[in-house]
């Protein structure tokens, strides 16, 4: 399976751009949305975040109290080290097995701080990073959210630098402007990746013919 990494900053669209590639007919997986799965009440998730932090981490209904931990963690490092340890390699497990079903040629793995942790990078044969200039992305969080554009600011502040996401990148979708001048961008993208996930299987099996 071909697996390629999509990320960007807060704001930046990485969503939008997923749900257009998974129109196309490509697998996703999004890693905060296992991550939530995998903390409700019931799940290993949430039995690791609470034998990490006890009831303190708990609402009044036993669900994790996730504003809670989301503020420890950004005012406290080493509240959100043991955070990551409890519940990274339930994720990367939980991921690994999502990508065995997949059928298409290839798929996307939507990590938000997939430079920023980098636990997840040796999964992915190529990173797409979504972009947009920054006070649009503080616009779009300020829209959807109601956090107050310092709030945002200081999110961002956490994340790897515009620049320096954009260096790293295989891949840049400019998600600048509006939804629709991503499908150009993405129909792009998917015939490339269709392209390199048949180039990588049929070496895999000349190497399986020459065994």
């Amino acid at each position: 399976m071909y697996v390629v990494g999509l990320t960007g900053g807060i704001g930046s669209g990485k969503s939008e751009a997923a749900r257009r590639f998974a129109a196309r007919g490509a697998d996703v997986v999004d890693a905060d949305a296992v991550a939530h799965a995998l903390s409700a009440r019931g799940e290993p998730g949430h039995a690791a975040v609470l034998a990490a932090f006890g009831p303190a981490c708990l609402r009044e209904d036993g669900e994790l109290d996730r504003d809670w931990l989301r503020q420890q963690a950004f005012a406290d490092p080493a509240f959100r080290a043991t955070l990551e340890q409890a519940l990274h390699p339930l994720i990367a497990a939980r991921i690994d097995d999502v990508v065995a079903g997949w059928r298409a040629p290839y798929g996307i793995l939507m990590v938000p701080l997939l430079y920023e942790k980098g636990g997840l990078l040796g999964r992915v044969g190529r990173v797409a990073v979504v972009d947009c200039p920054e006070a649009e992305q503080v616009r779009r969080v300020v829209a959807r959210s109601g956090l107050a554009p310092d709030a945002v600011r200081a999110i961002m502040a956490t994340q790897l630098s515009r620049a320096a996401r954009l260096a790293r990148a295989d891949d840049i979708i400019d998600n600048s402007g509006s939804p629709e001048a991503l499908d150009p961008q993405i129909e792009r993208l998917d015939r490339e990746y269709r392209a390199l996930a048949g180039a990588r299987s049929s070496e895999q099996d000349g190497r399986i013919r020459a065994q």
